[in-house]
């Protein structure tokens, strides 16, 4: 998790109709992610579930995204948020996320084009915004948007919408502010060092440094 993806989460609460349960598909909070990972205080009058297939911090329940054990329509809002990427059979996931939404239900979701590898506790994929197109294709309506730059992003965003899409005018205006915070000389860089062991970082950021003292 990293302050960009709970940004882009606060906004879509703020600013669309969200309603419960919620559920949080990839809640583990890996170490010295505890606490910061935690995404309930932004839907603070709304039941919360943190589901992973993890036991540990920020879980409540063990589901499995290629088969969640909740009946259909049963949940109102998913939030899929940096998990993707780690799960084997992503369309499967999107599907089942669909098959448990409300008629009314919103998935939130969220994943990386370019981007080291990171296991947590494997890393299968990386996304286009034309892929989440196509994970989404589920959803009666869908947006789909990005931060970087347009012909790479490292990030890429989308909402599903179960039922007909609402007025998205306020949300368009925050994610348009958050599109260019994140795509800011400096973010892709921020989100490696939130994913890197420490020791690592160094290292990457000193032969980065070393290469570039180089002469030509």
């Amino acid at each position: 998790m990293r302050q960009g993806i709970k940004d882009f989460a606060a906004i879509v609460a703020w600013t669309l109709p969200i309603v419960g349960p919620v559920y949080d598909f990839g809640s583990l909070q890996v170490p010295g992610q505890e606490q910061f990972a935690d995404l309930r205080s932004i839907f603070p009058t709304l039941e919360y579930v943190g589901a992973d297939m993890r036991t540990g911090a920020g879980v409540d329940v063990l589901l499995d995204l290629h088969r969640i054990g909740l009946p259909p329509s049963s949940i109102g809002t998913a939030l899929c948020l940096d998990t993707l990427e780690h799960v084997e059979f992503p369309h499967l996931a999107v599907v089942e996320m669909h098959r448990v939404l409300k008629t009314q239900g919103v998935l939130i979701v969220s994943s990386v084009m370019d981007f080291p590898i990171h296991e947590h506790p494997h890393d299968y994929w990386r996304f286009s915004p034309q892929g989440f197109r196509s994970l989404l294709a589920p959803f009666r309506s869908a947006f789909v948007g990005f931060a970087g730059r347009p012909e790479q992003p490292h990030t890429v965003v989308g909402i599903g919408f179960k039922g007909e899409a609402p007025l998205l005018e306020e949300f368009t205006q925050g994610y348009l502010r958050w599109q260019a915070t994140m795509s800011k000389p400096g973010s892709a860089r921020e989100y490696v060092r939130e994913f890197i062991p420490p020791l690592l970082y160094r290292a990457m950021s000193n032969f980065y440094r070393t290469v570039r003292r180089k002469p030509r």
